[in-house]
Formats: structure tokens, C-alpha cells, sequence
């Protein structure tokens, strides 16, 4: 049986955001570690499971912008 893989595009479909966003999140670092990583050097490629990605959106926090300054 073969495993299936997210490429980078993949992740990006599969979460509904844009490529760039997610290149974005992979050189930060937000991204979580690749269940593969194929090839060496300036030629790897790295894909995730399905599963992976979607436990690392759930736990990732609410994005509901900046919190208002506290007024008295």
C-alpha cells in the first residue's frame, strides 16, 4: 500500500490558504516538522500527512486579530 503525501500546494489546498502563506509558515517555522522528507540538499522535498495537518490546525490558536488596548 502506498502513503500518501501533502506537498507543500498540498497542504495549501487542503487548508484553503494560499502557497505563499504556507512558504511563509515553513521557513518561520510554524509549520509542523514533515512526515518525509525526499531528496538531499537544495532539492528536498517534504510532504505531511493528512493527519498531521489537520492536528496541527486544530491546536493551533484563534486568529482574532489584535486584542483592544485596556481602557479605564
Amino acid at each position: 500500500m502506498t502513503t500518501r503525501f501533502l506537498s507543500l500546494h498540498g497542504v495549501a489546498n487542503h487548508l484553503g490558504r494560499a502557497y505563499s502563506t504556507l512558504r511563509t509558515y515553513q521557513r518561520d517555522g510554524r509549520l509542523p516538522d514533515p512526515d518525509a522528507i525526499i531528496g538531499q540538499g537544495r532539492s528536498e522535498t517534504y510532504g505531511w500527512l493528512p493527519e498531521t495537518i489537520d492536528a496541527w490546525q486544530a491546536s493551533r490558536p484563534g486568529h482574532g486579530g489584535r486584542p483592544k488596548k485596556y481602557r479605564e
